[in-house]
């Protein structure tokens, strides 16, 4: 092979899902500017056009039809960089049968001189593709500067067939639009799946991934090229916007940036902040309120949402009642004035004080139970919706993966908000993202981290009263849940009786509190959102 080299662009881009001018827009610019730095192809993210997922949006006539026009128009206006190639990723309905593919076209000189339609539609963890689209059956072969090249999406690249099917009809490099949603390890495993690729085709490949937040789901970009050899040669940064070039010579990808791995808790922290910079930024939410507790999962929130918005765009309230310590207080406004965000304090012990008068004939003989505590909790609740209802401001909760997972929350009290920013992060990682957060610049209080975790409902509370240790109870869960881990091997495993039969029983009888919580980031290869979906109502114990 004696070709001339040239140079091809991976986009990792941030779109606003149904924002379809705004998407067209960001494809141009980036259009413009790989065309200016002398590129011949520009390869944007899966589903560019409209964002990913749509979800039920692609049910919509009036959906599909937007995103032909819009489609019509970004075609005509990217005719205006002769002889350069830009994919775009879009819905596109076959108008004879009716069908709906996942397709991405091959735009050139005001033309779509090629298209192909995903074969391998997935249907597990988070994506129900098999919902909307129908698979694709014929590969997509096109010629840049001589050099043939095919085109695979997403989860095609998991399976032999496509990447063969393209080779077999002349690819000599493949391209790969992607939204790939990130988890824990997942950079790794896409970067494994590629290399088996290429071991199996010879040949080299190119991954553009999708950057951003979508509801829960948060896209870590991390988009690389991988030479013939399976060496990665090209590797964007994680969560954030790129454009990467790579130069082409004689078929194969050349040496270029490679964006080191970031440790685990860098890499979950950076998404916890996107994920809250993108939900309240793409919705139009002014700013956020939390209730700050001067405990461990409320600092790493706050945290978290002073760096995803800024300081001004976050408010703290402290709302103590008859149990709250004096050092939550202090590290609770020391934390507020640490990182400058607006920090008032509202009691809570009036209104507890109203609502337990007017229980009382109804109370009368009965000992205090976890009913005065839920009543605590819902009263702060209730003051975070009122102050959000008047601000505009969204409430972030501050319960944790750990807490979700057993129902150590309460309905309409501290499960009360709009957006569950730590609800896919386990209580160890939680002391572990701060004290990363820390390494940076020490804005949560040692005391804060170092003292026994505590919801401070009744005296002398410590969350080991009612849980096993979060060390126990947190490798249950990754195993029980994330995992799919029998009882009885977990058994095998080490793991005490009871702890495993309490655990995984409060996982069980919990389910009808989760359904009722807000969404939340995920960060793990299985969160209590969309890829849970546990029935309430069963009696099935294994």
């Amino acid at each position: 092979m004696n070709l001339k080299p040239f140079t091809i662009a991976l986009a990792q881009s941030n779109f606003v899902l149904g924002d379809l001018h705004a998407n067209a827009q960001i494809i141009l610019t980036q259009a413009k500017t790989a065309y200016t730095k002398g590129a011949k192809l520009l390869v944007t993210p899966e589903l560019s056009l409209t964002g990913y997922p749509p979800e039920d949006l692609l049910l919509r006539d009036a959906f599909i039809h937007a995103i032909e026009s819009e489609l019509a128009l970004l075609t005509k206006e990217l005719a205006q960089f002769t002889d350069f190639t830009v994919i775009v990723g879009h819905p596109s309905r076959n108008q004879s049968s009716g069908q709906l593919f996942n397709q991405a076209s091959v735009l050139r000189n005001g033309l779509v001189v090629h298209s192909y339609a995903k074969q391998k539609l997935p249907n597990s963890e988070v994506f129900d593709e098999v919902r909307y689209f129908q698979p694709g059956n014929t590969p997509c072969v096109f010629d840049i500067d001589g050099l043939r090249i095919g085109l695979i999406i997403c989860e095609d690249a998991w399976h032999s067939g496509p990447a063969m099917a393209a080779k077999q009809a002349g690819a000599e490099l493949i391209v790969v639009p992607n939204a790939s949603p990130f988890h824990l390890e997942k950079t790794n495993l896409r970067q494994e799946i590629l290399q088996n690729q290429v071991r199996e085709t010879g040949l080299p490949m190119l991954y553009a991934n999708l950057v951003g937040g979508q509801d829960e789901l948060v896209f870590d970009g991390a988009s690389f090229a991988m030479n013939a050899q399976g060496e990665v040669v090209f590797c964007a940064p994680q969560f954030v916007e790129d454009l990467g070039f790579i130069e082409i010579r004689d078929g194969n990808p050349q040496k270029g940036v490679i964006s080191p791995t970031s440790s685990v808790e860098k890499q979950v922290y950076e998404a916890l902040v996107l994920g809250v910079k993108d939900y309240l930024g793409k919705n139009g939410f002014p700013g956020a309120i939390i209730g700050l507790s001067g405990g461990v999962d409320s600092a790493l929130v706050l945290a978290i949402a002073v760096d995803a918005l800024g300081a001004d765009q976050v408010r703290a309230v402290m709302m103590p009642s008859r149990y709250t310590a004096d050092i939550s207080w202090i590290d609770a406004k020391e934390m507020a004035t640490r990182l400058g965000v607006q920090y008032d304090e509202i009691s809570i012990a009036p209104m507890v004080d109203s609502f337990e008068e007017s229980l009382a004939k109804d109370f009368a003989g009965l000992a205090p139970d976890a009913t005065e505590e839920n009543i605590q909790a819902r009263v702060r609740g209730t003051l975070l919706m009122a102050l959000s209802n008047k601000s505009g401001r969204i409430v972030l909760t501050t319960g944790n993966k750990s807490e979700m997972a057993v129902g150590y929350c309460t309905l309409y009290g501290d499960m009360a908000g709009g957006f569950a920013v730590i609800k896919d992060v386990a209580k160890t990682l939680v002391y572990r993202l701060c004290a990363y957060r820390n390494s940076i610049a020490e804005v949560i209080p040692t005391r804060i981290i170092t003292r026994p975790p505590s919801a401070e409902l009744r005296p002398d509370q410590k969350d080991q009263d009612s849980l096993p240790p979060y060390e126990i109870l947190d490798a249950i869960l990754e195993n029980y849940m994330e995992n799919n881990v029998p009882i009885e091997t977990l058994l095998q495993k080490g793991f005490a009786k009871a702890d495993v039969e309490r655990v995984t029983r409060l996982i069980k009888i919990n389910e009808y509190k989760r359904r009722q919580s807000p969404i939340g980031v995920r960060i793990t290869r299985r969160a209590f959102g969309r890829d849970w979906r546990y029935p309430i109502t069963s009696r099935y114990r294994g």
